[in-house]
């Protein structure tokens, strides 16, 4: 079955670093098309996005995704996150390697990338293990998760 929602994220002029960025941390990841900003017919303040890219169409691991190139209007908030089920606890750390880079927005495994999105990272098994006595109070000590310490 086709995947019936494609989340579409905004960029302000970095949509092809991001996409690039992602495609690179994710397996079974790739870019499926790319539309670029027309030569002609541009506004004034879009002129300089002219032979740009417009739209890019990507699968990370194997979940479809858009992203666009726009302006600062809209960021990216902690609202929306990423949820990424791991098997392990090598798993959680490549992502949090891979994807953590602002220490100031780290909690109960969540973290924010260099673009702004926020990932949530945890493991497979986190209804589970919240069931341990004391896990949830645990939990929000840490910062990246830590499946021995629940």
């Amino acid at each position: 079955m086709a995947q019936k929602i494609i989340p579409h994220l905004w960029f302000n002029g970095v949509a092809k670093e991001a996409v690039d960025f992602y495609v690179s941390v994710f397996p079974n990841s790739s870019v499926k098309a790319t539309t670029y900003y027309p030569e002609e017919g541009l506004l004034d303040f879009q002129k300089p996005l002219a032979g740009k890219e417009l739209t890019i169409e990507f699968e990370l691991n194997g979940d479809r995704f858009a992203a666009i190139n726009a302006g600062p209007e809209f960021t990216f908030t902690e609202a929306v996150s990423f949820v990424i089920p791991c098997e392990d606890q090598a798993e959680i750390d490549y992502y949090w390697d891979k994807l953590s880079a602002d220490p100031a927005a780290e909690q109960c495994g969540w973290c924010k990338d260099k673009y702004g999105m926020s990932w949530q990272i945890t493991p497979t098994n986190i209804e589970e293990l919240l069931q341990r006595p004391h896990a949830f109070e645990h939990m929000l000590a840490m910062k990246k998760l830590v499946i021995a310490d629940f």
